[in-house]
């Protein structure tokens, strides 16, 4: 993401399938909610805890709200899978092996996201990115839920919680019991 200019940063415009029809800026698909790409990624610690974050003020959608999410908006032409990596970077400040875990679609008065939710284990250090991260932590789902109970989080993150907890429980690392019964 660009220091300078985040606003400026050119993304694909989508139509209701997710294909691409055309490229705006970031600043203009805010102001329009246009459809566009973005990743979350789930990072798990080794025991199974979620890392959450609390994004900073000046974010332009969901500003000092908790994410459960690490993630972000794909630059016009980038691939899910390198949007992914890039964004675990400059978030987190490191590189790990992704799993695309499933497609997911979210919509409210703010934004219209079409993404791919992956997972990844990690059980830091993280270096921080301070224009998007204030702080974070490790938490349990029961953490998690009291977190958000009491705090400002964002829908579409805990939209993605759900949609996981859906499919593979309240196991945090279910996800890579399901993915080696596949490849196996």
């Amino acid at each position: 993401m660009s220091a300078a200019d985040p606003g400026a940063e050119p993304v694909d415009v989508l139509d209701a399938e997710g294909r691409v029809v055309g490229c705006t800026t970031r600043r203009d698909m805010r102001r329009r909610r246009l459809p566009h790409r973005c990743v979350y990624i789930l990072v798990f610690d080794a025991r199974g805890r979620l890392f959450v974050h609390l994004r900073t003020a000046g974010k332009d959608i969901y500003p000092s709200h908790w994410d459960a999410a690490v993630g972000g908006v794909l630059a016009a032409g980038e691939s899910f899978d390198d949007g992914a990596r890039r964004e675990l970077a400059e978030e987190l400040g490191v590189t790990a092996p992704l799993t695309p875990l499933f497609p997911f679609r979210y919509e409210d008065r703010s934004t219209v996201a079409h993404a791919v939710v992956y997972a990844t284990v990690h059980d830091g250090p993280f270096v921080l990115q301070p224009e998007e991260v204030v702080e974070g932590r490790f938490l349990g789902w029961r953490e998690l839920d009291e977190l958000v109970a009491r705090q400002a989080a964002c829908p579409d993150s805990q939209a993605v919680v759900a949609e996981y907890r859906r499919r593979y429980g309240d196991e945090g690392l279910a996800w890579r019991t399901a993915e080696s019964s596949r490849s196996g």
